[in-house]
């Protein structure tokens, strides 16, 4: 059986809330994440690990989930899209994310991520009415 792409590990660990244990990154990977009222970077696998962590702490399912190869100078490149939903301390949750990844050797070397940020369901059901 075919082992599976930096890009696939990390989105399996986004849904099962391993990414301590997740082997996507280089060592010298970037992050460079806009998130709601905020912006941050981080450099290394072990940084990134980190941050992601916290942002994907419990298992989820994927929603409106895309995928896309990109043109890049830096490598090949994939743009995925997706919603995520979770429960947190019984509490459901729902954020949007759009990933700009570069691979190289396998290994994920620079990902720039555009987060709309964490819903908890009261939130959720507000946007629900809003769209009827």
């Amino acid at each position: 059986m075919p082992s599976s792409s930096a890009v696939d590990r990390f989105l399996t660990a986004i849904q099962t809330a391993t990414i301590g244990e997740c082997d996507a990154w280089s060592a010298d990977a970037t992050l460079d994440a806009t998130v709601p009222n905020w912006r941050l970077h981080a450099t290394g696998a072990d940084a990134i690990r980190a941050e992601y962590a916290r942002w994907f702490a419990d298992p989820g399912q994927f929603g409106e989930f895309q995928r896309w190869p990109v043109r890049s100078d830096g490598g090949p490149t994939e743009m995925v899209e997706y919603t995520l939903s979770w429960t947190e301390n019984g509490v459901p949750h729902a954020g949007h994310h759009v990933h700009l990844l570069t691979v190289r050797d396998d290994q994920i070397v620079a990902d720039t991520v555009m987060c709309g940020g964490r819903w908890p369901a009261s939130l959720l059901a507000e946007m629900e009415l809003a769209d009827a």
